[in-house]
């Protein structure tokens, strides 16, 4: 046989293992415990950043990378879904996370094209495999093509036509959250878009300072800025709060300034006759119980804090220190008599929609059957807890939700089915807030007060 020699065969290329950073493999692992376990970010990831050893920028660039990954999550799936060529409810869970953390880099983060593309793709290698990985590169470079506008241009709807979606998918919001938030704003889409965008920008770090056991003085000097309404409060403009001296003594802890309002304000309210005996009938994981326990002794009264979960209770009892008793016990079937107590916390369980800065991923857990659900043990609880005061005494409803089926529409329905209760204007209990609308419940919002979106109806238990 006759023809040309061949040509040498190239030598293969040796494998390459894959060494993703440590900070982007941090961020894919936290997205998947999210989905698989059903994970806090804000609880999971503070530790496994230190468990790995990142701190400074590293632990920073995971952090943003997590967390913006998370709140982005709606945006960056329309922007996928036009660069995929199947559905991506049919990609392998951990390669859509790997594209939405490509995407993220991509639209939102100064990482240059090249440098996103490459990392997230040796991050595939080593978690899903180079054939995987081929996938991820090939969307990841259509992504590339435009930047954040350009794309938004492209996926999000019209807004003349549909401006609750066009909000969804701008701010990365489920539709039935942005309705939740439309309606609560009275039907603004321009203090709508306020708030959905004010939900994507991180949550400062807030201190509060327990009355007698700390001031707000001491966490200044320790690096600290005092806080905007609350006079209990601090914000800490970086680092570790665990590393000031009064918080790692249980004398300060980490609440949201709009927490710490909704239970002074209770503490505030006047009332006629004793006030010695003061409830928290769902104190879990106890923020408020610390706050009001402190106030309540510095006037000589006492506090029960009540949690029906025991591992909460526990937490409740370490917040609380000595200022309050600790209880296991169901607030609705409660083992003290009625009318026992002079002033009621009724902190009840949320979607928890107005602490989307702080928790990104629940906006994607959260369904609107859930508000039903919710509903119904929410009406119990604030019926247990006009129950559980006297006459003459006061009742705090609070939940960290604006959404009305939560907040005004639970209120009504109780005040209808019970003759003794009337509300009472909280505005006033906030001295130096601004923005609090018509009352007489408040309504606290990131957008207007840098606050989670905390509800709080007063209501008085009346003398027949």
């Amino acid at each position: 046989m006759s023809g040309q020699p061949r040509a040498p065969r190239r030598p293969a290329k040796p494998y390459r293992r894959p060494q993703p950073d440590s900070a982007r493999r941090a961020a894919f692992d936290l997205l998947r415990a999210v989905d698989e376990r059903q994970a806090y970010a804000n609880l999971v990831l503070p530790g496994m950043l230190r468990e790995r050893g990142l701190d400074g920028r590293d632990a920073a660039f995971a952090t943003e990378l997590a967390y913006g990954t998370l709140r982005g999550r709606g945006t960056y799936d329309e922007v996928l879904a036009a660069c995929v060529d199947r559905p991506l409810a049919q990609l392998d869970p951990p390669v859509l996370d790997l594209l939405r953390l490509g995407a993220h880099q991509l639209l939102s983060m100064r990482v240059p094209a090249h440098a996103a593309v490459a990392a997230t793709v040796e991050l595939a290698r080593f978690s899903v495999g180079d054939g995987r990985a081929s996938l991820v590169n090939a969307v990841l470079r259509k992504v590339s093509t435009r930047d954040l506008p350009g794309w938004l241009d492209q996926v999000a709807p019209d807004p003349e036509r549909d401006p609750v979606g066009h909000l969804a998918v701008t701010y990365s919001h489920p539709r039935w959250v942005v309705e939740a938030f439309r309606d609560a704003l009275g039907g603004s889409l321009t203090a709508t878009a306020d708030l959905l965008a004010a939900d994507n920008v991180p949550a400062a770090v807030t201190l509060v300072a327990r009355p007698g056991r700390s001031s707000v003085e001491e966490l200044v000097a320790a690096g600290a800025e005092p806080g905007t309404w609350s006079q209990y409060a601090a914000r800490l403009p970086g680092g570790d709060p665990g590393q000031l001296a009064a918080v790692r003594e249980g004398r300060a802890g980490v609440q949201d300034e709009g927490s710490q309002l909704v239970a002074t304000a209770l503490a505030r309210a006047p009332i006629d006759g004793r006030d010695t005996r003061w409830l928290d009938l769902c104190a879990g994981p106890g923020g408020k119980a610390a706050l009001l326990g402190a106030l309540a002794g510095q006037r000589g009264a006492t506090l029960l804090a009540a949690e029906l979960a025991g591992h909460r209770a526990r937490l409740v009892s370490q917040a609380v220190a000595s200022t309050a008793l600790v209880v296991v016990a169901d607030a609705t079937a409660p083992p003290w008599r009625p009318g026992s107590f002079d002033r009621v916390l009724a902190d009840v369980p949320c979607t928890g929609l107005g602490a989307l800065r702080r928790r990104p991923e629940a906006r994607w857990r959260r369904r609107p059957a859930d508000v039903a659900v919710l509903g119904a043990v929410q009406r119990r609880l604030l019926s247990a807890a006009a129950e559980s005061v006297r006459p003459g005494g006061l009742v705090a409803y609070v939940t960290c939700s604006p959404h009305l089926a939560e907040t005004q529409v639970v209120v009504a329905d109780v005040i209808r089915a019970r003759a003794d209760l009337e509300r009472v204007d909280a505005r006033p209990y906030l001295p130096g807030v601004r923005g609090l609308g018509a009352g007489p419940f408040v309504q606290l919002w990131p957008q207007i007060h840098g606050t989670d979106a905390m509800f709080l109806a007063l209501l008085r238990r009346q003398v027949c």
